[in-house]
């Protein structure tokens, strides 16, 4: 039934934009109307109280009240309009306005984009950072470009924990015979394959009951990401591996923002950049007080697992095929410079 609701309303916001085309979208030399009012739906697939939903409102009301009310914008919480690929599918057709995207979803469009979400490729939140700020990151919006994507900023999710039913885990060997939950990205999935996991992929709304029901053992997320969607309640260890970091793509359909007048774009970019501003300051800050929280949620804590024994399970040369080996080891590079000064 679910399922129906989503199709059938994908169907109908399909429909209406298309019928709608021209109030939408403008034209395509970026010469609009600046009377010309606009109505955008904003996609993402966690809970509205998220650090998504913080970067999301925030944009939504600096936009709103920048234009006078030109622009006009709807947020869709927890899959509404679809799972993650399918509403990355919707911005690529124009069929949805903006996302908010995890930057693991975008593999199949710019394999480049999952270099971040490496095992341990960075240490903390001020590498990636310089990674997403630099460079690099202008290099990766201007592939998203080419596929169709305006990347209006990188906001923040944050580092990964692994919580399971199974055992404590300290060490990769833990992990043997855990059946761990992973998004459908290849980097993932090729990253607890090496730490000798079992593997599943489930859509991110199903995991709770997959693990009250036992289908999987364990999973992976931020602890915010834990906390907001009760996973502690039907786990029983936590182990703070940070062995991934998140952000999100802030996206929206390049036809769509090239459309726009010049004013109304520095509008939404500006409004994006404090959106990515207070998606980062709130990570942080829900770091520290899910941690502190967490500590009574869970049977056990791993505060300290064997991270060197978990690195050298990695063999980064097996994610050439899904990320791109130069892009790899350009990153690699400037992360030693950066730490080097």
């Amino acid at each position: 039934m679910k399922k129906t609701v989503k199709i059938l309303l994908f169907t109908l916001l399909t429909l209406v934009l298309v019928a709608c085309g021209n109030d939408t979208n403008g034209d395509a030399e970026g010469s609009g109307d600046n009377d010309e009012t606009y109505e955008w739906n904003l996609g993402f697939n966690t809970a509205e109280d998220s650090v998504r939903g913080v970067a999301a409102e925030t944009f939504k009301e600096i936009v709103e009240e920048e234009t006078d009310g030109r622009v006009s914008i709807s947020i869709y919480a927890g899959e509404t309009l679809g799972s993650e690929a399918e509403m990355l599918e919707q911005v690529n057709s124009g069929a949805l306005a903006m996302q908010l995207a995890g930057g693991g979803g975008m593999q199949n469009y710019i394999p480049e984009y999952s270099v971040l979400a490496l095992p341990f490729m960075v240490e903390d939140f001020d590498e990636a950072y310089a990674v997403l700020d630099g460079e690099i990151g202008d290099e990766l919006r201007g592939l998203a470009e080419e596929q169709g994507f305006k990347v209006l900023a990188h906001t923040d999710l944050g580092f990964a924990q692994i919580t399971n039913n199974v055992r404590p885990i300290s060490m990769p060997e833990d992990l043997a015979g855990v059946q761990i939950r992973s998004p459908e990205e290849p980097t993932s999935i090729e990253a607890f394959t090496q730490l000798g996991a079992n593997v599943s992929t489930m859509a991110f709304t199903e995991v709770y009951m997959g693990l009250q029901q036992g289908v999987i053992d364990g999973q992976f997320n931020p602890l915010d990401a834990i906390y907001e969607n009760n996973i502690h309640e039907v786990q029983d260890y936590l182990t703070l591996t940070n062995h991934f970091y998140y952000h999100v793509n802030f996206i929206m359909n390049n036809d769509l923002f090239n459309s726009l007048d010049s004013e109304l774009q520095e509008i939404v970019l500006n409004a994006a950049e404090e959106a990515e501003k207070a998606s980062r300051e709130y990570t942080q800050e829900k770091d520290e007080e899910m941690l502190s929280i967490l500590e009574d949620e869970f049977e056990d804590i791993v505060t300290d697992p064997d991270l060197e024994a978990f690195q050298e399970a990695i063999d980064y040369e097996a994610f050439h095929e899904f990320v791109g080996g130069d892009i790899i080891e350009r990153t690699q590079e400037f992360l030693d410079d950066y730490r080097a000064n």
